[in-house]
């Protein structure tokens, strides 16, 4: 009897972290302050378009190898689709499902004319070859080639995803197309259509609504202290414009492995470097080794949640110190947890506006690939901040017209978007 409990408390648990339950848990809320009809909360609830595709790949070794993926469109009532996709050995299709509700969310709040989507594969990038990688890419695109282009859904990269991938599948698209077609995916190489600011975009358009957050808290961000879970390529460039833009303090960062604690201040590119030739920050020089659940406990100014989903529960939710909770994350943080932060008075921006600066530029490249027009950096830096700061403050305004939690505001404005538009186009 005590081993079928156990079994029911975990699934129990398996069943709130689910990212998929989570998505639609939020819709709820959302729902009630809307006042939505039944009909219209069982079209947010579920994907419009769920794609699953089997790709045989050959191994360098000679074999062949079964991978499993996903392409979900979750709803185009505002524009064509747009969203990530990602390698990761762990990807499940829920995932991938509230992934691409959050992007749809995400487009609305930034008011992009743009639908949400997302892929993804079940695979793991560490242990494959370039050739691999480039073979399993090619197939994948071959699986969903009738489901994606520039006038239906447009994807980028994501979680173990990046330029050289893009630059794989944007030339399978345009062979099986038989013309070149660089609008078909955002994040590319510059030499075939990519956008000038896209590798930091992410990172830095998180850092603009950070020093918004840090105005409206009364925080001088030059006196900072900055932890940041998760090392990848957010993580690293959030830790480098951090102190590059605010002169403020990383003092402990972490990746999958574990992480790295000084108090006199972490310099991002031998962290960046320590990752790369290790494999982890673990081992990087002149620092205390911690957990990544210590990380995420320090007293700082500035936590920064830059790798996966459900890292802050309920049950860690009540040792944030952190003054500013900055998600560059999607979905990091579940809604038991955000009401504990909330009524501890902890800041948090919300994922889908914190690190909506990807899908940001990802939306400026394919306008600048529709004009076959380019715009300098500081052209797109100028955009992005000007963009994302009006949004963070109309989010802001919100939470305090409203006193709730600045996830529940930018929910209500993003879906309210989406809502008028199924309604104006006549699907509900």
């Amino acid at each position: 009897m005590v081993q079928i409990s156990e079994r029911k408390q975990t699934a129990s648990q398996e069943n709130k972290n689910n990212p998929f339950n989570i998505v639609r848990q939020q819709i709820d809320r959302c729902a009630e302050i809307l006042e939505l009809e039944p009909h219209v909360v069982a079209m947010l609830k579920n994907p419009m378009r769920e794609l699953h595709v089997s790709m045989p790949v050959r191994m360098d070794d000679g074999t062949t190898k079964i991978f499993q993926g996903f392409r979900v469109l979750y709803n185009d009532a505002r524009g064509i689709g747009k969203g990530g996709i990602r390698f990761h050995p762990e990807e499940t299709i829920d995932t991938v499902r509230a992934l691409s509700a959050w992007m749809t969310w995400k487009c609305a709040l930034l008011d992009l004319p743009l639908g949400g989507a997302k892929g993804g594969v079940i695979c793991n990038p560490k242990e494959m070859s370039q050739a691999e990688l480039e073979r399993l890419s090619r197939a994948y695109v071959r699986a969903i080639f009738q489901f994606i282009g520039p006038d239906k859904d447009v994807p980028a990269p994501d979680v173990y995803t990046n330029p050289q991938i893009m630059a794989w599948m944007v030339d399978e698209y345009s062979t099986i197309a038989g013309k070149p077609q660089f609008g078909v995916i955002t994040g590319k190489p510059l030499c075939i259509g990519g956008s000038p600011g896209r590798g930091d975009a992410t990172a830095r358009g998180g850092m603009y609504t950070i020093r918004e957050a840090a105005k409206a808290q009364g925080i001088d961000l030059s006196k900072a202290t900055v932890a940041i879970q998760g090392y990848g390529n957010a993580g690293y460039h959030a830790a480098r414009l951090c102190r590059d833009m605010f002169g403020a303090k990383v003092v402990a960062v972490c990746d999958s492995k574990g992480g790295a604690y000084c108090e006199q201040g972490i310099d991002p590119k031998q962290a960046y470097e320590c990752k790369h030739e290790d494999g982890s920050v673990c081992s990087l020089s002149n620092t205390e080794r911690i957990s990544k659940e210590e990380t995420l406990e320090l007293e700082v100014d500035i936590l920064i949640p830059a790798a996966i989903e459900n890292v802050i529960t309920a049950q860690n939710a009540g040792k944030i110190k952190a003054k500013i909770l900055a998600e560059l994350a999607n979905g990091p943080t579940n809604p038991e947890a955000d009401d504990i932060l909330f009524a501890n008075g902890v800041h948090v921006i919300p994922d889908f506006l914190c690190n909506a600066g990807g899908v940001t530029v990802s939306y400026f490249e394919m306008v600048q690939n529709a004009y076959m027009y380019y715009w300098d950096e500081a052209e797109v830096y100028d955009r992005l901040d000007k963009r994302i700061s009006a949004v963070y403050n109309s989010v802001l305004n919100i939470s305090r017209q409203y006193k709730t939690n600045m996830r529940q505001a930018a929910y209500t404005l993003a879906v309210k978007r989406v809502v008028d538009a199924m309604k104006a186009r006549g699907w509900v």
